[in-house]
């Protein structure tokens, strides 16, 4: 029997799940909802997911007027896909969404960091006493696996701490100016012009994506209870070629590092460019992430994976997804 799938958000993300799940040649789940801020498509029967993609992608979509609170309130649906855009400060709409949908005993995928940053701790609970799963593994690292790698082959382990690259953009911009001897304002418009960089990249390269994905890191995965004031950040826009040269000439590079120790007192919870190795696991070229998960049986765990881009978040989104037809 097919789950019956909402997806809240047709952006960039949106369009991905969309294109991915319209590939898929088994019948686990039938989307039966896609809104916007323009209104809503609906099938009760399961919409013609590459038929809606292509009149989106030509702008002839055909929408009812519902709102996205409404599908949310009164669909029939199993799995909320919530892929609204993160709001850092006020976690909206994306976790009014996220409420409404567990209240009504719905299992919520979503992306939007916002909201886990935020309300992580309520919204767990929220989902124990309605029975049902609250997943973000789309949150942190994009396609690369972190929370599905620590609740799968890593179940069992303590978890002492992690670190790595966390945003594509920032590792993108280090690495070009290290590698091509760029200035950072020519590289930044670079990555605006190749889609890497947003308009306005100030959440990304000063740091803040990041801060906020040690601040999931943090309370998920180590029970603390922090938020984005609680890390201490610096971001990229202050590294000149004249420190890239000069790391090069020690065999290093420079990255921008999220790091979380949960050391009593002697916490770490930070954001900063720090001085990497050539040779180390974490100095991984362009759009790349990368992360450093230090556990107590398995020793030190690398991941590496795409951190950005519609296709690979929802990989990450289709893993969550899968998780919960398998509870089934």
């Amino acid at each position: 029997m097919s789950l019956k799938v909402a997806i809240i958000g047709f952006g960039s993300v949106g369009k991905g799940v969309i294109k991915v799940l319209s590939e898929r040649k088994d019948d686990k789940f039938q989307v039966v909802a896609i809104t916007d801020s323009k209104g809503a498509v609906l099938d009760d029967k399961g919409l013609d997911l590459a038929d809606v993609l292509k009149k989106k992608n030509n702008g002839d979509l055909k929408r009812v007027n519902k709102s996205s609170m409404d599908v949310v309130k009164e669909c029939d649906y199993d799995i909320l896909v919530e892929v609204t855009p993160t709001d850092a400060k006020t976690g909206q709409p994306g976790l009014s969404y996220i409420i409404e949908a567990l209240k009504r005993g719905k299992h919520v995928v979503t992306s939007n960091k916002g909201p886990v940053a935020l309300k992580y701790k309520e919204l767990k609970e929220l989902a124990k006493k309605n029975n049902v799963q609250f997943l973000f593994e789309a949150t942190v690292g994009g396609s690369m696996p972190v929370f599905n790698l620590m609740r799968g082959p890593l179940a069992g382990n303590e978890i002492n701490s992690i670190e790595g690259i966390f945003n594509g953009t920032c590792n993108y911009i280090l690495t070009r100016m290290a590698s091509e001897g760029l200035p950072y304002d020519m590289v930044l418009s670079e990555a605006k012009e190749l889609g890497i960089a947003e308009a306005d990249p100030t959440y990304d390269v000063e740091g803040i994506d990041t801060a906020l994905k040690m601040v999931i890191l943090a309370n998920s995965v180590f029970g603390m209870d922090v938020g984005l004031d609680d890390v201490d950040r610096v971001g990229i826009s202050s590294v000149c070629l004249e420190a890239l040269k000069l790391a090069g000439e020690a065999d290093m590079v420079i990255k921008l590092i999220g790091e979380v120790h949960p050391n009593g007192e002697e916490r770490v919870l930070k954001v900063s460019p720090r001085l990497v190795p050539k040779t180390h696991p974490l100095a991984v070229q362009g759009t790349l992430n990368a992360a450093l998960i230090r556990t107590k049986l398995a020793g030190d765990i690398f991941v590496i994976g795409k951190g950005a881009g519609s296709v690979e978040t929802a990989s990450a989104i289709l893993s969550d997804m899968l998780y919960i037809a398998s509870l089934q």
